[in-house]
């Protein structure tokens, strides 16, 4: 990806691989999903030389989502000018208004209810800069789980979907685990082996690899 980089910022005791990407040339940056510690956030962007204009979330937990609505307002602080939370699918919008109350178990700080200036759905896509990422609906770890996937650069963005050798948690009331397994085999899989992703927790890998050795995906 010459024109487009990116900076991992784990995040929060869960570790949330808090992504800033940017284009290069412009140094106009997105960051997806804040889980927390807004201020580390911004250091970071501050040291990269990026300017964040835009906040992405894959899904509505509390660990890709909470630093969201702060991080929204630091960053208007910042410039003056709107910075709009996209995503995710509409169906996690029951996790984001409940933000709050769910770190009543965790009493992490800054955590604050979301709500996204656009809901993406299925066949949207977002344009970075001249790079389109198209919207994957990848439900089972969370109703509303999207994927971001940029076919140019054969790059994407998959949150708590797929891992490296794992796949996201089911074990949730509202947890899927064959929507999730339908949705990693029938859309993400056939876009190809070269695609190499980011996730939420832990290193990145690519689609061919995971195909081969991950071993919910054998069988």
């Amino acid at each position: 990806m010459p024109d487009l980089k990116a900076a991992i910022i784990p995040v929060t005791p869960f570790q949330q691989n808090c992504t800033i990407l940017w284009d290069e040339p412009s140094r106009r940056a997105v960051v997806i999903d804040p889980g927390g510690e807004v201020e580390r956030i911004l250091a970071a962007a501050d040291k990269l030389g990026v300017a964040p204009e835009r906040i992405l979330l894959t899904h509505g937990h509390i660990d890709h989502a909470g630093g969201a609505a702060g991080l929204k307002d630091a960053l208007e602080a910042r410039t003056g000018g709107p910075v709009p939370i996209e995503g995710p699918d509409d169906r996690d919008r029951f996790l984001l208004v409940a933000l709050e109350a769910q770190n009543r178990s965790y009493g992490m700080a800054g955590v604050r209810n979301v709500r996204p200036d656009r809901w993406l759905k299925e066949g949207d896509a977002v344009d970075l800069w001249g790079h389109r990422f198209d919207v994957l609906h990848c439900p089972g770890h969370t109703p509303g789980s999207v994927v971001l996937v940029d076919r140019k650069a054969r790059f994407a963005v998959v949150g708590d979907v797929l891992f490296q050798g794992s796949i996201g948690r089911t074990d949730f009331p509202y947890g899927d685990h064959a929507a999730l397994i339908a949705a990693i085999t029938e859309k993400l899989l056939p876009l190809g082996d070269d695609i190499s992703f980011l996730c939420g927790h832990g290193p990145g890998s690519d689609l061919g690899t995971e195909r081969r050795s991950n071993p919910f995906l054998q069988g």
